[in-house]
């Protein structure tokens, strides 16, 4: 009997290390798997074109793209409820805390794109420019003549940022989505939205363009000279409000969310950046091999 017992139990053993060596551990890699993306609108067109292109190339992948706002997107990166962000503006020093404490990773902004915020007003307002100042003084009038996408949000973080603000400290108005402040301004011509360049700057879409041409893109008045938000002057950074967008993830492996960044960070990525608009980060230069 004792035999029988001992013998059942040494085939349940070798039944269950048999299922343990025969399990697979499903990991992702930069050819397959699937995971979460998550950008904010503003950059919603750059990020869609990104990761459609990337899962064309590469057809056993699927890349999940979820909009928030970027502040939400940082915290559930933290989270692992996402691989991979895009980022704007500079981490604080709470977030640089935050990422090594929970994601336990060096921090490495993954570059590839140049874009801008915008001031948008109506074709009928007066407003030809602003200053910085001007800038500054609207955000701190009660009037809240200045529309943003929302608390959270990319386009209200950097500009506090590039005036040395919280953007509790400012004040202005909300609308949710770059084309409902589009619609709204065209209605009030005292208002100015704010906007991301990517909204309107997708040269061969039909709804960017439509955006474009109805409303007014004013200058920044930046060393005695007003500044247009344009390839050439976001390239060289002469426009007061151009930024770096930037991936960061949580991934600690070569998977597939270091895939796409790669990708997104080489010239076939750039290229993609190139045809929404934006100025490409990397910049590759074309080879001629001489016969």
């Amino acid at each position: 009997m004792k035999n029988r017992l001992l013998a059942l139990l040494v085939c349940i053993f070798t039944f269950f290390l048999s299922c343990k060596k025969t399990e697979k551990v499903l990991v992702d890699d930069p050819q397959q798997g699937e995971i979460t993306v998550a950008a904010d609108e503003s950059f919603q067109s750059v990020t869609e074109a990104l990761t459609q292109r990337y899962m064309a190339l590469n057809p056993k992948t699927k890349i999940n793209l979820v909009i928030k706002k970027e502040d939400l997107a940082f915290l559930d990166l933290l989270e692992n409820k996402v691989r991979v962000i895009v980022m704007s503006r500079d981490l604080s020093e709470e977030e640089k805390k935050a990422y090594k404490d929970k994601i336990d990773m060096d921090i490495v902004p993954a570059k590839f794109a140049v874009d801008a915020v915008v001031f948008v007003v109506s074709k009928n307002s007066v407003k030809q420019s602003l200053s910085m100042m001007e800038i500054a003084d609207l955000l701190s009038s009660d009037n809240k003549s200045v529309i943003f996408d929302g608390t959270n949000s990319s386009n209200l973080n950097f500009v506090a940022q590039k005036l040395d603000k919280k953007p509790s400290e400012l004040k202005f108005s909300i609308i949710n989505g770059n084309k409902n402040i589009i619609d709204e301004i065209n209605k009030h011509p005292e208002k100015i939205g704010v906007i991301s360049l990517n909204t309107i700057s997708r040269p061969y879409d039909k709804e960017s363009q439509e955006l474009r041409n109805s409303v007014k893109i004013l200058p920044v008045i930046s060393n005695q000279n007003a500044v247009k938000p344009e390839i050439a002057t976001i390239r060289d950074m002469s426009y007061p409000f151009s930024r770096v967008l930037y991936f960061l993830t949580n991934e600690a492996y070569y998977g597939l969310g270091n895939g796409l960044i790669r990708f997104s960070c080489q010239q076939l990525g750039q290229i993609v950046v190139q045809k929404e608009g934006l100025q490409p980060y990397n910049i590759f230069r074309r080879e001629v091999q001489m016969r």
